[in-house]
């Protein structure tokens, strides 16, 4: 295949502007700290990062989820979500109101101190959980994620099953495949979302009896530790013409940033979890930038008509899409 050499502006490639939908999923950025440090995450999250929901912060958020009846969903992330203030009220509150949550676990939390009851705690409040594993095989998975953590990971898993999740009808566990970094230009899309899901539920059962609900496949987009490593090897550029080349004018329909509100731990508002590692904020009609502070006091979630873009927009519109969600489409 034939490398672009100029990437088209991704406003260009699109023609018409993204325009916001009805806002229905709020996700939260509650910290960067984390007992992780992985190698391809765009959070740059580890054990050493300090930043993390304020009192006031979370009250606000408290506010929204309690006044706004359009929002069904609460997506809490991090770092490690559970390791931050605030995370316990939010998801709390959410429940009360029988909204849905959604916690981005990296597994391996629920072996460290003090966060032995989360399997109890989630299954009791019903919060669906998403989990990386970016493989099912241990060399793949320890090279990106650190030594050790895929036999944890194994063992979370057996757990939460041990409480239901996977199982039950109302107890979630879908976990989250990324591709590995690429170590030169050879590079390749997502493998098909439905297939590789087989992949992992037979060799799962087979070799350790769990059992979870679906795969979700991720494209790593280049921002974050990605981006410093795309940069260190002399191949973001190629990435992004590959990603480009690959673009599918059908995703842009379901592009998570169409319903979502990202929201940072200062209380800033982004129009997806990518633009907000990268600064870009939501923009009002005005271009000003959004807060919490501003939905409430106008009392309003829709005050965002365009969205923001940049040319890392490409990851999540290549091949079958991309999303915290997974994949947009059923085909390439």
């Amino acid at each position: 295949m034939l490398i672009q050499e100029k990437i088209t502006d991704f406003k260009n490639k699109i023609k018409t502007p993204l325009t916001k939908d009805k806002i229905t999923v709020l996700q939260i950025n509650l910290g960067k700290k984390c007992n992780l440090a992985c190698h391809h995450c765009h959070v740059e999250a580890s054990p050493q990062r300090k930043e993390e929901l304020s009192p006031e912060i979370c009250q606000q958020l408290v506010t929204v989820i309690n006044n706004f009846p359009q929002i069904d969903t609460v997506d809490l992330t991090g770092g490690a979500p559970e390791m931050h203030y605030g995370f316990k009220e939010l998801v709390s509150t959410a429940r009360q109101h029988n909204k849905t949550v959604i916690v981005r676990s990296n597994l391996t939390i629920m072996f460290e101190s003090d966060y032995e009851d989360l399997p109890a705690y989630f299954a009791k409040n019903q919060v669906q959980i998403v989990a990386s594993l970016p493989c099912y095989l241990e060399d793949n998975v320890d090279k990106q994620r650190g030594k050790g953590v895929y036999n944890k990971s194994i063992l979370a898993l057996q757990k939460l099953n041990q409480w239901g999740y996977g199982i039950k009808k109302n107890l979630i566990l879908n976990l989250v495949y990324n591709p590995p970094l690429p170590k030169n230009n050879n590079f390749s899309l997502t493998p098909n979302q439905a297939n590789l899901e087989k992949d992992y539920k037979q060799y799962l059962e087979d070799n350790f009896k769990i059992k979870f609900n679906q795969l979700l496949t991720i494209t790593n987009l280049p921002i974050g530790r990605t981006n410093i490593y795309l940069e260190n090897h002399d191949l973001k550029q190629d990435y992004l013409a590959f990603l480009e080349h690959n673009f599918n004018q059908a995703t842009l329909p379901h592009l998570m940033c169409k319903n979502q509100l990202s929201i940072d731990y200062l209380g800033n508002i982004y129009d997806c979890d990518f633009n907000q590692m990268e600064n870009i904020s939501s923009l009002d009609i005005n271009r000003k930038k959004l807060t919490l502070t501003d939905i409430l006091e106008q009392n309003n979630l829709d005050l965002i008509k365009e969205i923001q873009t940049k040319n890392y927009c490409y990851g999540c519109t290549a091949g079958s899409g991309s999303s915290c969600g997974g994949s947009l489409t059923m085909t390439n």
